[in-house]
């Protein structure tokens, strides 16, 4: 079935990220791998192809388009090709939204220029030791100075996607106590500057996968973070992270069909060169079979994410719809893509296949962002369970 979702704007916006991962990531990506990081310049490339700016406003040098659509393709295009931009996606999917929403004209004059050509990268911290999904539990404290002109910032954070390179995070932070019927009262924002004295970054952490993603933890002794960079009102940080998950979510659930759909093509390919027995082990009835099966399975990802992406730019998105579509494609994903490496046979099980990369990438899709479990939870909340 014909694909309604693009134009042939965003046609010709995925023909040149195509030819942008051939030319400048295909063949550096193994080094990128062995690194585990991307190199901090390669952004740059990114900003100068105005990926950065696509959802940023005219003034501060964006292109002023509303809609998730580019970073779909992207989405689609580096799963393609099995390879990862890092932790930039973190950059513009999650900390955009909260800068375009909550910061005033003040802040945003200050911030998104050097957003929009690299300058200044953005990593969000929500995530602490010991506290998982439970963003109420956390820990990390900001109380106001004596003389009102900043807080002092003490605490720690960890699975930081984009924290070793990230020039200014936005730290969710305690600036007062929970009350007793409300444990998440009391959160509030802060964008805080990487450089400041007592911030600092500790373990880059060693994944499964996702190794090219620059994953770390943080801390803050005593950071004294300006009252002009608190991001919206204090104390109402919990309720602006609810208000961003739907597209976080959706982001997830877009990176899963995308690895669904780039392991079926890889598997294709293979099983079609590959001979055993004296043919290709397409010829195999079980090979047609499976790949038919994952074939289906990715058909209706497709829909349930498309149909998605037309209500998160219609702004009609709502959480339990997003976590359903996360469900059901990170589902699919899994083992769409499972049966694609059993397909490689022992060589889908080798890193320098992209099906194994694949595989490992993939396996996180089902925890951040909220679980499975969370988001069932979520669905059944919607449906009065």
């Amino acid at each position: 079935m014909r694909r309604t979702v693009f134009d042939e704007d965003h046609e010709a916006f995925r023909d040149t990220i195509r030819a942008f991962i051939e030319a400048e990531v295909v063949p550096v990506y193994d080094e990128w791998f062995t690194s585990g990081l991307v190199p901090r310049d390669f952004y740059y490339k990114l900003a100068e192809l105005g990926i950065f700016g696509i959802e940023v406003d005219e003034e501060y040098g964006g292109a002023g388009i509303e809609s998730f659509k580019f970073e779909a393709i992207i989405s689609e295009e580096t799963a393609r090709a099995a390879v990862s931009f890092g932790g930039s996606g973190v950059h513009v999917l999650l900390c955009l939204p909260y800068l375009k929403a909550y910061a005033t004209k003040e802040q945003k004059e200050r911030w998104l220029p050097d957003f929009v050509t690299g300058k200044t990268m953005y990593a969000i911290a929500m995530t602490e030791p010991g506290t998982g999904s439970d963003l109420a539990g956390m820990k990390t404290t900001a109380k106001l100075s004596e003389d009102g002109t900043h807080y002092v910032l003490n605490g720690a954070k960890t699975f930081i996607t984009g924290g070793v390179h990230a020039d200014r995070v936005i730290v969710c932070a305690r600036t007062d106590a929970p009350k007793a019927d409300d444990r998440r009262h009391g959160i509030s924002l802060l964008v805080v500057d990487t450089k400041a004295e007592g911030y600092s970054v500790g373990r880059k952490l060693d994944k499964l996968g996702l190794r090219t993603s620059d994953t770390a933890e943080l801390s803050f002794v005593d950071v004294k973070v300006p009252v002009e960079d608190l991001l919206g009102e204090e104390n109402k940080g919990f309720s602006y992270l609810g208000q961003n998950l739907p597209q976080e979510r959706l982001g997830i659930a877009v990176n899963a069909y995308s690895q669904a759909k780039a392991a079926v093509r890889f598997a294709q390919s293979y099983v079609s060169e590959r001979t055993v027995f004296g043919k290709p082990v397409a010829a195999f009835q079980n090979t047609k079979f499976e790949l038919a099966a994952c074939q289906a399975e990715v058909d209706a990802a497709e829909a349930v994410v498309d149909r998605a992406i037309e209500a998160l730019d219609a702004k009609e998105l709502t959480a339990a719809e997003a976590a359903s579509a996360k469900l059901f494609c990170t589902e699919v994903a899994h083992r769409v893509i499972d049966k694609c490496l059993q397909l490689h046979g022992g060589y889908g099980y080798m890193n320098e296949y992209p099906i194994a990369r694949l595989y490992a990438d993939n396996r996180v899709n089902r925890i951040y962002g909220g679980t499975s479990e969370v988001m069932k939870s979520i669905i059944a909340k919607s449906m009065g369970l």
